[in-house]
This record gives C-alpha cells, structure tokens and sequence, in this order.
C-alpha cells in the first residue's frame, strides 16, 4: 500500500511538468522585412516576451534603419539594406512585413521559394494582380500566407461570430462596419509611414484600403467566405489639402444574395472607430470595442464584456507560431487566411473602379 501511494505522489509531482514540457515551444526565429509601418510597435512591444526571437531585420532605407524602436532590442548586426541577404544569412522560419503594401508582394517573391512563411499588415495586396501572384508563389512553394488585421483579436467579434452561428439573432441581414480615425497626419503618424500610406500606388489607395480593409475582412468572415454579387463605392477628399493624392473617405456597398454590408472607412472620423453592427431577422448585435458588445434578442437588449479569447487564438504572434509549427491549422474561412484576403482585395478593387466609374461593379 505504501508503494503505491509513494507511486501516485510522485505521479502528482511529475504531471505538471509533463504539462509544461508539452506546452513548451521554442521561440519562432522571426525576419522583420521592413521597417517603416507605424504598426511596428506590435513587434517592439512583444519582443522581450521569449515567444518568437527576432534574427535579422530587413530595411533599405538608410537612416530609418538606424534610428528605430528596435534598435536596443536587436543586436546593431542584424540589420541589413538587403532583404534576400538578410533571409540567406539569418534563415528565419517565418517573416513578418512592416513596409509598404506595394512591396508585400517583392517580400513573398523573396521568401516564397525559400520555404519562408510570410505575414502581412491588413490588406494583403494593393490589388488582385499582386494578390493572386503572391497566391500562387505561396501554394507552389507550400508556405503559409497570413493577414494580420488588429480586429481579429478583438474578443467581441469572435463572440458575435459564436452568437450568429448559434442563431441568437437569426439570418444576418445587415452589417454596418465602421472603421477609422481622424487621419493619420492628425494622430501623428511618422513620415516613413506617411509617405507610403498617403500613396495611391504604394498603399493602392488611402481610406478606402487603409480602413476599408478591416469591414471586407469581417463580412468575408461573419458570412462563411461568401462571395459578393455586387460592390458599390463612393469615395470623398473631404481634407484635399491634407491628403491630394488619394482618397480620405470611403463609402462601400457590398451586395450578397441575402445581405446588404455598408462599410465606412474614414480619415474623418471625430474619434477613433473600430466597430460594427450586425442585423439579423430576430435581433442584432453591436460589438461596440473589443471587449463591450450589446445584443438585442427574444425583445431585449443587454450588454456583456465578452469572454477573454483564448492563446494562440488572442495574438498574431502566438497565432503565427502555431500555425508555422503545425499545431494548429488555418481554415479558408479564417480572418487571417489567405483565401478569406483575396476575396477582401477583389472587394477593395471593385470599390475603387466603382468609384471611378459611378457604377455597381459586378462579380461572376
């Protein structure tokens, strides 16, 4: 009797580090190709947290490359002006982009054949040719292709996500997104960030690509990949002064079979936005910010935090290690999946030859 019980309180001891041991994951050896994405904050602000390690950073522009916020955090000898030097002398398993949209696709070129895998700031490409040629260098070579939106961690849209599919407020029959700050030169966006974002070819667009992007994301998402009949656009300079090259208002109308998506991207917003109301045949749902939500069902509204999403479901940099590790899988519906982003640059295309034209652009 005393061997066993000796036997179960070892047991007890051993199991928790089991556990850990299993759950334990190497740190993912991480390539920063560019520098410039006033979003690089994500990256400085989690690289002490011993998840990933980054190994070398990419960055053509001289003087931004040696005055960053990674500078202290990364040894001065992993900069590099060259990206493919950096990835053949690094060998990172997986890179993630933080320069100009346009250049998502020179990124994939270089680390496709490589067996590199890739993340992209939201949107994926500035347009469908790029889309569909940075698609196929990531299917040849078998690499994983992410877009990384803030709203995907955001626990309210994954909460509605969970209402809608339980049938709270039934059919979905509108979605209102609104998206958006004051303007980028207002919030005090850095130059390196401005001159590509406030650049019809570098960035593809202004508002329109820069917000419009979260709203096509989300209704790809909330209407299990659907595909739109029709895409409707008015696109405004309401700050021509500030912004002459590229629109700082976006107005989207995009038509489903049985579902009418408004998404409003701004730079004029009085605040900033980040939220949506769904519409359904017996109720709605306001997912207000990322964690306060009001739901109105069975005649009655009430308000909820949303429960905590769980890891690696609640961090791009989580999510991206497991999904370059193989312990979790991205399904086609999926925010992040590259399936889901071709469908949302098709959308932003057709929202700028709308615009150009005045006309419904229609889809196959």
């Amino acid at each position: 009797m005393k061997t066993i019980k000796a036997y179960f309180c070892l047991l007890a001891l051993l199991f928790p580090m089991f556990i850990t041991a299993q759950n334990t994951t190497p740190p993912l050896r991480l390539g920063v190709a560019g520098i410039s994405h006033g979003h690089l904050w994500e990256v400085i602000s989690r690289v002490d947290r011993g998840d990933f390690v980054i190994v070398g950073v990419a960055e053509k522009d001289d003087e931004l490359r040696a005055n960053n916020g990674l500078r202290g955090k990364v040894d001065a000898s992993l900069f590099y002006a060259d990206l493919e030097e950096m990835l053949d002398k690094t060998k990172p398993e997986a890179v993630i982009v933080y320069e100009s949209i346009f250049d998502h696709l020179r990124v994939v070129e270089a680390c496709a054949p490589r067996g590199i895998h890739v993340m992209v700031e939201k949107p994926l490409a500035v347009s469908t040719a790029h889309a569909e040629r940075m698609a196929e260098l990531a299917r040849k070579h078998r690499i994983h292709l992410l877009t990384n939106y803030e709203t995907t961690w955001y626990n309210t849209n994954h909460e509605a996500y969970r209402l809608i599919n339980e049938g709270v407020i039934g059919s979905i029959t509108r979605i209102n997104v609104y998206d958006g700050h004051q303007g980028p030169i207002e919030i005090g966006c850095g130059k390196e960030f401005l001159d590509w974002l406030t650049d019809p070819v570098l960035n593809g667009g202004g508002a329109v690509i820069d917000f419009g992007c979260y709203g096509a994301n989300l209704a790809t998402w909330l209407l299990n990949g659907q595909k739109p009949k029709s895409v409707y656009a008015v696109l405004n300079q309401q700050k021509p002064a500030l912004y002459p090259k590229v629109d700082d208002d976006a107005t989207i109308i995009v038509e489903y079979p049985n579902v009418t998506v408004q998404i409003m991207a701004s730079w004029n917003w009085p605040m900033n936005r980040k939220d949506m109301h769904i519409y359904g045949s017996k109720g709605y749902i306001y997912q207000d910010t990322p964690t306060e939500m009001r739901i109105y069902a069975e005649k009655k509204e009430v308000k909820e935090i949303a429960p905590s999403l769980k890891a690696p479901y609640n961090d791009s940099f989580l999510y991206f290690r497991a999904i370059v590790r193989g312990d979790i899988k991205v399904k086609p519906t999926d925010l992040s999946s590259l399936e889901n982003n071709l469908t949302v640059v098709s959308i932003l295309e057709a929202a700028i030859r709308s615009s150009q034209t005045g006309k419904p652009i229609l889809f196959d």
